[in-house]
This record gives C-alpha cells, structure tokens and sequence, in this order.
C-alpha cells in the first residue's frame, strides 16, 4: 500500500493550504465558542449569587398568594388559524380546568378557515363563557393582527356592558391551561401590569429529541434567564402563551400606534410588546407560583414541534423576529441601561452563534483529517491544539461546554426528572442541528421582508395532549431526584 511517508516533505508542503485552512477554522471557532461560553455563564453566576443572597426567601405559593384587590373579568385571547385539530380540546379543556369565577375567551378565527370556526362553534355553543369571533380578512394573516380583531371586539363589548376587563391573558390554540393560572392573574395584575407565567413544554414520547429539546430550553429559559433579566431590572419579553396585561397599558400602546396594541407587521409580536410595554414604565412579574412543595408550578403545558421541519420552521420564525427583524424594530435601550443592552444583545446573538457552531463543526473533521494527514507523512502537525493559544482555547472550551451540559441536566431535571435530564444530553446536538438548518431560512425570510414581501402566519401544525388520560401532567423534580441529577451533572462537569 502506497504511503504518504514516502512522499516526505513533498506531502507536507502541499498540505499548506489544508493547514491554513484547519488552523483558521479551529481558531475562529474558539473564539467565537469562548466569547459565547462566557456570556451564558455570566448568567449562571448572577443566578447562582442571586440564590445565594435571596434564596431564604420565602417562595410564592397559592397558599400565600395575596388577594384579590378590584373584582372583574377577565379575557383570554385564542388567535386560530387553521386549528381545527386542537382548537376543539383546547376550548373544551380550558371550560373544565379554569377555576374562576367570571372569565370570558375570546377565539380569533378567519372567514375562510370553515374547519376551525366548525370546531370552535362546537364548543361555544355548549358555553357562553366562548365569545366567537371572525375577522374581516381572509387568513393568514399574521398572530398580530387577528390578536387585534380581538381587542377591537373586546373593547366593542366593554362599551355594551358598561363593565371594563380586568386583565387580558393570552394563550395559544394548542395550550393546555392549568386550573389556578386566572386566579394568580386576578392577584398579581392588581399589583402589576404584565405577568408572565412559566411555560413547560410536554415531551412527546413518540418524538422525545425534537420535542424534548424545547423542554430543555424553557426549563433553562423560564427557571433561570428571564429571572436573571427580570433582577438585573432589563424588559421582560413576553413568551405569546401564559401572559397576562392590563389593558390600561395596552390602551396606551394601542392609542401610540393608531388604534391596535398587537403590531401586524411583526412575527414576534408578543416579544416586542414586552419590551415596549417595559419601556413604558409597566411593572412586570415572571411568577412562578409553587402549587406544592415538590416543585410543581403554575405553568403553560403544550406540545411543541416534533419534526426537524416543524421545529424548523418555528425556530426560522423567531430568529427572524427576534435577531434580526426585531433588531431593527426595537433598537436599543436607553444608554444607561447596561443589563438592558446585554439582554438585547443575548437576544440577537443566534445568528453569529450559528456561523460559529457551523464553522466549529467543520473545523473538528477537518483537523481530524489533518492530523492523519501529517501522521502518514510523518510530519509535526503545526496548528492548534499543539500551540499554547488553541491548546487554551480548547480546554476552556471543553470546561465551558461541560458546565453549559451540566446546567442544562440540572434545570431540566429540576422541571420533569431524572430521566429527561439524560435525554438533555443528546437533544442538546439536537438543538444545534435545528439551529443550523434554521439561519439560513431566517436570513432569506428577513431578506424578503426587507424587500416588501408580504407576511403570512407561517404556523405549524400542533397537537393536543388526551388530557383525560393524564398526558399533560408535569413530573416535577423532587429533592431526592435534584440530588441525583446535580451528582451525575458535577460529574460530567468533572470529566
């Protein structure tokens, strides 16, 4: 067999572009990785100092939540475009699950979406509680807009009554509602004009790494980084599920824009709305309620995608509005606002993040290659790690991304168990691969947006947990299962 030894330096000088090429990649990855690193555990030791100095507090719970202050209803906003196939058990389930005692649910619908208005009519029929309401365009259109056909009549039905709503809760067409969430909004929005509740993804048994990895990163999101943003006093975005606002404040946004609070023309209407409405001077909350004390929460349960395609097209949507689209429409905060501005830029890091983790994935082949390149030609290999830079920038790459594992097992444990904190593992590539695929989507859609193109509700199909057959239960992380998933993650963090 003919080796590359034989070739001696003739190999290796002709592998120089190769090196170059190697050495680069591996470099620029490093960085970027590190840059990247540090800021996530930026926010782990705020989180972690945070705990240190309030965590004998006591927590907030339905036994110690305080009363209600003013009596009134409340309103919960549906938009539903092409619903019919959950949109019936949604409405069904929030009828039988809410515990309160005058709430009204406002359905968005579009004429010429027969199926959902059939599916939704079915249900209000049985309940006057269901207000059905169809807007004079035909779908999609996007969330924004049908959220406003629901203001409009909203507002049309505060007049006729002579009675003004409390609070306005938002929820999706797929969400399943738990039983105490109006009576913590009847609380706390007598206190503050945005609450926000925790939203815990269910993981779909039958697709446990797609759907599962949604799971992962709100339990990350939602227990950890929007209760370091919130400390840090920076806007509070809002996740489009489980929030709930005064509509005196959304008056005033509505009176600013010329009528209607939700911005049509945006695709993450709900995560500007938060910052706009902080940017007011509304005084928000993230409320994790406990329910027990076991670590049950009052929180958004709903299945997420469960396809690369699905998961796709949704992480395509909020890149779009988030990084890029919402970078031009929001801008940046006042120039004090130092925890502002980092937030802002954590917000709009994914694409660079993506050019960094596709060029990393490229770089490790290609060293690997390189380095058996030089071996069969007999060669030192003249690149990073075996100079002192890459050698550094690899272990602390190495400790960083272990570290990044280890929270992201703690948090998921901590929300639904040991085993879905071994499952983190593998649904973390899970999450990159889906970014990967999703920047370039992102990037042609904002490119189109920026010539004109019209935006269309670009949905994907959900579905709906049998709640009768307990599908929709959290297994919360009890202390002696925490224990066990900090030991496995210290020591992953350790090798």
């Amino acid at each position: 067999m003919y080796s590359l030894r034989a070739r001696g330096c003739d190999v290796v000088e002709s592998l120089w572009i190769f090196d170059v090429f190697a050495r680069e990649t591996l470099l620029f990855a490093g960085v970027g990785l590190l840059i990247g690193g540090i800021d996530d555990l930026l926010i782990d030791l705020v989180f972690l100092v945070r705990r240190l100095l309030y965590g004998h507090r006591p927590r907030l719970t339905l036994a110690t939540l305080p009363p209600r202050r003013v009596v009134g209803r409340i309103a919960v906003f549906v938009a539903a475009w092409d619903e019919v196939a959950v949109i019936g058990g949604m409405l069904s389930t929030a009828i039988e699950r809410y515990e309160h005692d005058d709430y009204r649910i406002y359905v968005g619908v579009y004429p010429n979406d027969k199926a959902t208005i059939d599916a939704a009519a079915a249900v209000a029929e049985r309940d006057p509680r269901i207000r059905l309401v169809i807007g004079p365009r035909n779908g999609p259109t996007t969330k924004a807009d049908c959220l406003n056909t629901l203001w409009r009549a909203l507002r049309r039905d505060d007049a006729r009554d002579a009675r003004p709503t409390k609070a306005i809760v938002l929820h999706d067409a797929e969400d399943v509602v738990h039983p105490q969430e109006l009576r913590v909004v009847d609380s706390l929005i007598d206190r503050y004009e945005v609450v926000q509740l925790p939203v815990l993804p269910l993981v779909n048994r039958g697709a446990r790494l797609v759907s599962g990895h949604y799971a992962d990163e709100f339990a990350e999101s939602h227990a950890k980084q929007i209760i370091v943003r919130t400390a840090l006093g920076a806007g509070m975005p809002l996740a489009g599920t489980g929030c709930a606002i005064a509509p005196e404040v959304l008056a005033m946004v509505a009176q600013a824009r010329g009528g209607d609070p939700f911005d049509a023309t945006s695709v993450t209407e709900d995560y500007e709305l938060g910052l706009r409405l902080a940017e007011l001077g509304a005084r928000g909350i993230f409320a994790r309620v406990a329910t027990d004390d076991v670590g049950g929460v009052v929180a958004v349960r709903a299945y997420f995608p469960g396809t690369i395609d699905a998961s796709v097209r949704q992480k395509t949507r909020w890149m779009t509005g988030i990084a890029l689209a919402g970078w031009d429409r929001t801008g940046w905060a006042p120039p004090r606002a130092v925890a502002d501005h980092w937030m802002r830029m954590r917000d709009r890091r994914a694409p660079l993040g993506v050019i960094v983790l596709a060029v990393a994935y490229l770089a490790m082949p290609a060293w690997a290659l390189a380095i058996l390149l030089h071996w069969q030609a007999g060669a030192a290999i003249p690149y990073p790690p075996s100079q002192p830079t890459g050698f550094v920038l690899l272990v602390a790459n190495a400790a960083l991304l272990a570290w990044r594992l280890a929270m992201r097992m703690i948090f998921t444990g901590r929300s639904y168990g040991l085993r879905e904190a071994l499952w983190s593992l593998p649904r973390f590539l899970v999450g990159n691969v889906v970014a990967l695929l999703a920047a370039p989507r992102a990037v042609i859609v904002y490119i189109g947006m920026l010539r004109g193109a019209p935006l269309v509700w670009d949905k994907t199909r959900h579905d709906f947990p049998d709640v009768m057959a307990g599908a929709e239960t959290l297994p919360t992380g009890r202390p002696q299962t925490a224990a066990v998933v900090v030991a496995v993650a210290i020591a992953v963090a350790v090798r």
